[in-house]
């Protein structure tokens, strides 16, 4: 079976005061169809370095990248139309509206029927009610459900979400939340990188917990917890990547 990602010994490096810094450091992973997998680590553990890897917009030092069987090396355009990526940051047109946004990227991934596939992904993320709103006009929340609309427009295998519920309010993360499990419910991989835990452990499936480039714990939130000592997640990780980490 071909899995939505697999991740080989990923290495990204960059230039640093006294020398060069692994911000990826050798990280191997894979995700199943039908999975959440929760990447985790503190500020500067290399999760969005990772992620910018993934989603072709990074080039990696060394390693192996597959999305849906197609390597990210060999052929970036190709596993780029088999993902999507939500950054942490909305990067909407301002003059563009939300309904404008999705259309233009539906056609743009040779969606059939890209207005009513628009149409729909804005009402699945509650977004119809300010479609028509400059997209520099509305709020962080609501840029946030535009981004996502975006990132779904064209069904693909692979979801790559960082920080996806920044800035939206409690109806917001519920909302969002319910989308990713539909996302796995319809057979796609999906990797979730987020600082808040409670959310998490609503949603994935695994745990993949990242400090200084590298992976020091993964597997099921009871099997992170075990290795761990610890009764939840935000114990968990203090206590595998400790208190001072940046």
């Amino acid at each position: 079976m071909t899995l939505p990602l697999v991740v080989r010994n990923l290495r990204k490096r960059y230039p640093g005061p006294h020398g060069p810094v692994d911000a990826v450091d050798g990280l191997s992973l894979s995700v199943a169809k039908g999975e959440v997998y929760g990447l985790l680590g503190p500020n500067g553990a290399g999760k969005t370095t990772t992620l910018r890897c993934l989603a072709t917009l990074a080039d990696p030092d060394a390693g192996e990248v597959h999305i849906q069987g197609v390597d990210r090396m060999a052929d970036p355009l190709g596993a780029r139309a088999r993902l999507a990526y939500v950054p942490a940051e909305a990067g909407l047109p301002e003059r563009l509206t939300p309904r404008e946004v999705v259309r233009l990227f539906a056609s743009i991934q040779g969606v059939p029927s890209p207005h009513e596939r628009a149409e729909v992904c804005l009402e699945l993320l509650s977004a119809s009610s300010f479609a028509d709103t400059p997209c520099g006009d509305l709020s962080t929340g609501m840029k946030r459900r535009v981004v996502l609309a975006r990132a779904l427009v064209h069904e693909p295998p692979l979801l790559l979400l960082d920080e996806p519920t920044d800035g939206l309010d409690v109806p917001g993360r519920r909302d969002v939340l319910a989308v990713i499990r539909a996302q796995r419910d319809a057979g796609r991989g999906v990797v979730l990188s987020s600082h808040i835990m409670g959310e998490v452990e609503k949603v994935v499936d695994r745990v993949g917990i990242v400090a200084r480039g590298k992976l020091v714990a993964e597997g099921t939130v009871e099997e992170v917890l075990a290795q761990a000592g610890a009764k939840d997640l935000d114990d968990a990780f203090v206590a595998l990547v400790g208190p001072d980490v940046p």
